[in-house]
């Protein structure tokens, strides 16, 4: 299980003329942050420094990173990596780009604005639970359909989408362990499972919210 972001945000610190935009993103992979990084330099072309932290957690372990992009060793990107460690979140980007105002900081400052700007991009975004699951597909008559979607939301599985044919498709984020757990009752079920498909692996909401 992990905590992580369910929005991308922005914020905003002003501080002795400098502006510092904090731009925070879900991201999976290192290839995706590093995407998200390099459209963020190109949107603020112009900026003096964009500084950046993840951490990424997927099968193979958690992978974490920083740039103080050409600003003072240590008062940008660690301090920014610091945060997301502090506030254990994961699959997490933070962008800070920072336009200097002709003032310097000291490293003090620099500190203060690049860690409020992540703070208050923190505070922007909505904090959710995510846990490793698989996305599945469920087959089942149109009699059963309201038994079924009655059963997913008492055990807070969600429903993402229906797909309305000969029969009803109901695709579903489910955990590994809710998964299991309908395989060895299917028979005390009282609805009948047509068919059953795993497409793929994904970090999963955990959430009883159904549309």
């Amino acid at each position: 299980m992990l905590k992580t972001i369910a929005d991308d945000a922005t914020s905003e610190v002003i501080e002795k003329k400098s502006r510092f935009i904090a731009n925070i993103f879900y991201v999976e992979s290192l290839e995706e942050a590093e995407e998200k990084i390099k459209q963020i330099k190109k949107k603020y072309y112009d900026a003096r420094h964009n500084c950046f932290a993840f951490n990424i957690y997927n099968e193979n372990g958690n992978i974490s990173r920083f740039s103080d992009d050409g600003e003072p060793s240590g008062t940008a990107g660690a301090p920014m990596l610091a945060i997301l460690n502090a506030q254990n979140l994961s699959n997490v980007l933070v962008v800070v780009t920072r336009y200097f105002g002709g003032i310097l900081l000291g490293t003090g400052g620099l500190v203060r604005a690049y860690s409020e700007a992540t703070k208050q991009a923190i505070e922007n975004a909505s904090i959710i639970e995510k846990d490793y699951g698989i996305i599945c597909n469920y087959t089942v008559l149109y009699e059963d359909l309201e038994k079924i979607k009655y059963y997913f939301k008492q055990e807070n599985i969600k429903m993402v989408d229906f797909n309305y044919a000969e029969n009803v498709e109901i695709t579903v984020e489910i955990t590994e362990e809710k998964y299991q757990k309908i395989l060895e009752n299917i028979e005390n079920l009282n609805f009948k499972i047509l068919n059953v498909e795993k497409t793929k692996k994904a970090f999963i909401i955990l959430s009883n919210n159904v549309e």
